[in-house]
């Protein structure tokens, strides 16, 4: 029995992150009875739960503000590493999502070796550029990816970018490297049928008509390019809505954007909190006029592929990690001023046959390139060594 354990996901089930998302799909869409799944949870105390057939632990965070997620990792591999010593596990990987924790675990890289512990590592996408971060803390996470990918036996990456980016940048270190990409689902046109009255309760709730919105979801945070989308919107001449699925409680990101765009002014613009639901949030998309994507730092991104999967016209931000997803399959716009405006005029002329083939060419990529059994068995395979 190969014993997988992974860490850095938040948790399961999963709701919006990329990382709980694979995570729970690795678990669920399992196809080898000769792998046994062991993730780290964030929760508020250290019991185990089965998930799927997955053994979970739970790592109880004390309130360190940013730095739990440091917290987080190192005694999750701590937990591991004791829980492999005391099982006698003799055929263990150690799959790590992100690189946060890397310069606090130089003792658990030798107990890796120690053991014949495999270490293979995620590095997710550019985390040290995200805007979020100050100038120390980019700092930080740019030396944990180095030292991360300095010790590990694998690097993994869902993005082509990124291994490009991991082969160039950390050459002298001579990383094996394997790129899997992230998934998605093609569900069958049946699917949430049976939540079409939720569907139309959530239009009535927001005053939302179908199909006469374009839609964003996504982490409402400065490198997903919110002030660009919204801006743009506001300068375009369409009559629909645009509908922003994600959380701005208590957000001061949001008071900033609402005072440089005054989008509050606008009653086109129409922030709905989130959706959870993932039924819901698949007709949704569907029914949406086109998805707006605004995405530049980060790999395969999540809500690409969904919206790809679900919502015939994609609206992509011009950058490489966009465009190797999305290919001919997506319209895309850059951040010039003017740019997006134009392109939202340019596609609401669109006739339907193009919508129809822009559709097309969408879920064709997404069977192609993104689907889920064939990605589950990539890691599979890699895991049990085959």
């Amino acid at each position: 029995m190969k014993h997988v354990f992974i860490i850095g996901c938040k948790g399961l089930p999963a709701r919006y992150g990329g990382f709980e998302t694979f995570t729970d799909c690795l678990v669920t869409k399992k196809q080898s009875e000769q792998i046994k799944y062991h993730v780290a949870c964030m929760g508020d105390d250290n019991e185990e739960f089965d998930y799927h057939g997955a053994r979970c632990f739970k790592v109880k965070l004390p309130p360190l503000g940013p730095a739990k997620v440091i917290y987080y990792d190192r005694v999750a591999i701590q937990r591991t590493l004791q829980y492999i010593q005391q099982n006698q596990i003799s055929d263990a990987v150690i799959y790590m999502l992100g690189c946060t924790a890397g310069p606090f675990l130089h003792n658990a890289y030798r107990q890796f070796k120690k053991l014949g512990v495999k270490f293979y590592i995620n590095p997710d996408g550019h985390e040290w550029k995200r805007d979020k971060w100050i100038w120390p803390i980019k700092k930080y996470l740019k030396y944990s990816e180095r030292v991360l990918i300095k010790h590990c036996d694998r690097v993994i990456s869902d993005s082509i970018g990124i291994e490009n980016y991991v082969l160039k940048e950390y050459a002298a270190y001579q990383p094996k490297s394997t790129f899997i990409a992230y998934g998605a689902d093609l569900p069958e046109e049946t699917y949430a049928m049976d939540y079409l009255d939720q569907l139309y309760d959530w239009y009535k709730q927001h005053d939302i008509v179908n199909h006469q919105y374009y839609l964003i979801v996504g982490r409402f945070v400065p490198e997903n390019n919110y002030e660009i989308m919204i801006r743009e919107f506001m300068k375009s001449h369409t009559n629909k809505k645009l509908v922003i699925i994600t959380n701005v409680e208590q957000n001061k990101f949001y008071e900033r954007l609402k005072k440089k765009t005054h989008f509050d002014q606008d009653s086109r613009i129409d922030f709905v909190g989130t959706v959870y639901d993932s039924k819901l949030l698949y007709l949704i998309r569907k029914n949406a006029f086109a998805y707006l994507h605004g995405h530049e730092v980060g790999g395969t991104n999540p809500s690409l592929l969904e919206s790809l999967a679900t919502t015939d016209l994609n609206l992509l931000l011009d950058v490489d990690f966009n465009n190797s997803v999305g290919l001919d399959s997506a319209k895309y716009f850059n951040k010039q001023i003017g740019n997006l405006a134009s392109l939202i005029d340019h596609v609401e002329q669109m006739k339907p046959e193009e919508f129809e083939e822009l559709g097309k060419k969408a879920k064709q990529r997404i069977q192609k390139a993104y689907n889920w059994p064939c990605i589950i068995q990539q890691y599979e395979d890699l895991f049990k060594g085959e």
